[in-house]
């Protein structure tokens, strides 16, 4: 099915994971994986001025190697990132240009919206020059990629319905999550009636290897393909959905992808089936019941950041990776201003206007030793 005009398959190449060679993105491998995308029929390719040599390695890759024709490139603007003018932000868009060397995007996206980086594509009026850059042909599709409240994106849809897509964060671990609300987001964008290019997928990876009764639920059903194939399955399922960004790393993963990819037509009753076992199982482990109400914010007087705290140690519960729940911690708790778990000072105010009942001073203390 097109969109937006587009002929694209369901799976897209996300550039923000390449394979490494030492601290270098290892460019020979990364053109057999173009080599082995492009030959199985997808187009797709994503990448962004934020993700470090990325542009770069894909114009080597792929813009040097193939005609422009040949091939769909998004890259993103990330005005939020040192811009202290709209002349700073506007340059980004001519730095993809030149590291690119793709002569015009064919997808090009406001990066990141949401909470308060949203403002800086307010005061520069990113709007009306990503508008202007559509009509002078240096971009082909305008949107956005977005991490924040259904909320929020429906206020944003609202003001700029000349935006033609939005990226979201879509997968089944995250369905019905009170912190990330993919679900609650995607309904939003369907009934602004906007397409939606999905980013993780497979959770930055965490999908691949959920926990051990969820990895059970998905080889009992299908023995001959990867787990983190599910997650991928699972939101090109979805209607409305332009493409599905895999952050791959390796000619493994591409491998992978595109031995179910390169055939998929849907997923069946039963196999929708089984990841609807698989997401009542990830319910069954038992994390800290926080709806990121954030009222305890509100009468906390030292400004921990205590749902972000929780969102981090559910993590940590859910996929064991204490590094990329320490990540989750700096970027929702230090990234937005607030201190950390350990500055708790055990006042209980957030308890008493906690709805949940939870006892945040001892979820704090656990959290302040698991993360520390």
């Amino acid at each position: 099915m097109k969109y937006l005009g587009e002929d694209i398959k369901k799976l897209g190449f996300g550039l923000m994971r390449l394979p490494m060679n030492g601290n270098r993105i290892d460019v020979e491998q990364t053109k057999k994986m173009v080599d082995m995308f492009l030959e199985a029929g997808f187009t797709y390719f994503d990448t962004a001025w934020a993700y470090a040599g990325s542009e770069d390695a894909i114009r080597e890759a792929l813009v040097e190697r193939y005609p422009r024709e040949a091939y769909q490139l998004a890259t993103k603007n990330a005005a939020w990132i040192n811009c202290k003018t709209r002349e700073e932000a506007i340059a980004q868009f001519d730095t993809s240009l030149k590291q690119t060397g793709a002569g015009y995007f064919d997808f090009y996206l406001l990066h990141n919206l949401g909470e308060g980086r949203s403002r800086y594509f307010d005061e520069f009026d990113m709007w009306s020059w990503i508008a202007q850059m559509k009509k002078e042909g240096k971009i082909r599709h305008m949107g956005f990629s977005f991490h924040s409240t259904p909320e929020e994106l429906d206020a944003i849809l609202t003001a700029h319905p000349e935006m033609e897509f939005v990226q979201l964060q879509i997968n089944y671990a995250d369905w019905n999550s009170t912190a990330i609300q993919s679900r609650a987001c995607y309904e939003v964008a369907r009934k602004h009636n906007k397409p939606v290019i999905v980013m993780e997928p497979v959770k930055g990876g965490m999908l691949a290897t959920p926990p051990e009764s969820v990895q059970r639920i998905f080889k009992e059903a299908e023995p001959e393909h990867s787990v983190a194939s599910w997650g991928i399955r699972f939101a090109a399922n979805l209607e409305g959905v332009i493409t599905v960004l895999s952050g791959m790393s390796s000619v493994e993963q591409m491998e992978d992808n595109l031995s179910y990819m390169k055939t998929f037509r849907g997923l069946t009753a039963a196999q929708q089936e089984v990841i609807k076992k698989a997401q009542e199982e990830l319910d069954r482990i038992p994390l800290i019941p926080c709806t990121t109400c954030n009222y305890c914010a509100k009468v906390c007087p030292n400004q921990i950041g205590i749902s972000g705290t929780f969102t981090a140690m559910n993590s940590l519960t859910l996929y064991g990776d204490k590094g990329r729940a320490k990540h989750q911690e700096e970027w929702l708790v230090g990234g937005h201003g607030l201190k950390g778990a350990a500055e708790c000072i055990k006042c209980g105010k957030c308890e008493e206007a906690c709805p949940q009942h939870i006892p945040i001073r001892e979820e704090l203390e656990k959290a302040a030793e698991a993360l520390g």
